[in-house]
């Protein structure tokens, strides 16, 4: 499914490009009537990704650790409701959904968006590493909640949103806590490999229900503030080593070049948008997408974060393979019961 493929046909749903912005993706497309859920979906992408949702039409549902700031956030943007969802917490997680199902509204649209990115280690009260807490298996209890109202949509599709950073690390069979051996990103890819490999077996699972899964790669937007989960500890990444990867200019502001992967929020946006809602994907799932497109599979190799480069971001085979992704899932499973 090219994004560029010559001249289109005027009948024929509009492809996108690296550079499109999410409301080119919901040009003509009308989400009046349609419910969604944006995690996370009062900053950054997030907040992005709400606005273009609800500018079609869609009425949202943002789930946030801090509803307060949340509902400052939101204001001038119709059809929003704040809930509470902390994704490190078991029952804030049951409680937002438990909410929801009793609201009686079917989600047309699940999109996993919070996430967090590297810092020093920090664990749970369970003990679980926070990055894979948080980003795989807080939204993997959430969907698992939701999945009668899910399966009442008659159609619906969940979005993960992951990274390129999956290419840095497989699942950790043997030791996904850093029981040993922590380091902050080889966590954070282990965590965007976790999202890609669930958008992968729910698709398996769950599209005989109508419910489709998806895994997106936004591009780098330097402005989202992704970083650790408690504000103490810090940036994950510094202003040097950002000017040094190409990513900002001297005078700090985010270099901006889509075809290089240097997105704007309303450019990194448009991936989870167009998972949500294209047409183009209909019959389409379990399959993790870039630049508002399918990627290509890509081989391995090395990425340095201290030179400027144009960062690789190709899925990778370890993040799709089949037999790791009903593994992660029983995995998952035992993790979010204990």
């Amino acid at each position: 499914m090219p994004a560029n493929g010559g001249a289109r046909d005027p009948a024929a749903p509009h492809r996108e490009t690296a550079g499109s912005t999410a409301d080119d993706v919901l040009r003509g497309i009308d989400l009046a009537g349609r419910n969604a859920i944006v995690t996370g979906g009062h900053a950054g992408l997030g907040l992005e990704t709400t606005r273009a949702l609800s500018k079609a039409g869609a009425s949202v549902t943002v789930g946030v650790r801090n509803p307060d700031r949340a509902a400052a956030a939101r204001a001038g943007i119709e059809r929003v409701e704040i809930g509470h969802l902390d994704l490190l917490d078991p029952t804030s997680i049951d409680a937002f959904a438990a909410r929801y199902l009793g609201s009686g509204r079917p989600p047309h649209i699940l999109i996993n968006n919070a996430g967090i990115m590297s810092g020093p280690l920090f664990r749970d009260a369970r003990g679980y590493e926070s990055q894979f807490a948080t980003n795989h298996l807080g939204h993997f209890q959430l969907t698992l909640g939701l999945l009668p109202a899910l399966r009442a949509a008659h159609g619906a599709r969940v979005v993960n949103v992951t990274s390129g950073g999956h290419r840095l690390s497989d699942i950790r069979w043997d030791d996904p806590h850093f029981a040993t051996g922590y380091d902050g990103m080889l966590a954070y890819g282990q965590s965007k490999t976790a999202n890609v490999l669930f958008a992968v077996e729910l698709d398996r699972r769950w599209a005989d229900d109508g419910i489709r899964g998806y895994a997106v790669h936004p591009g780098i937007v330097v402005s989202t503030g992704l970083g650790p989960s408690r504000a103490e500890d810090g940036p994950s990444v510094t202003e040097d080593q950002l000017r040094a990867m190409g990513l900002i200019d001297e005078s700090g502001l985010p270099i901006i070049d889509p075809d290089r992967e240097r997105k704007t929020p309303q450019q990194g946006a448009s991936t989870s948008v167009f998972a949500a809602t294209s047409p183009l994907l209909a019959g389409i799932g379990g399959v993790y997408l870039k630049d508002n497109d399918v990627s290509p599979l890509d081989t391995p190799r090395p990425i340095d974060f201290g030179a400027e480069q144009d960062i690789p971001s190709d899925v990778v085979p370890h993040a799709v393979d089949p037999k790791s992704a009903q593994r992660l899932w029983e995995l998952s499973e035992q993790l979010i019961k204990a």
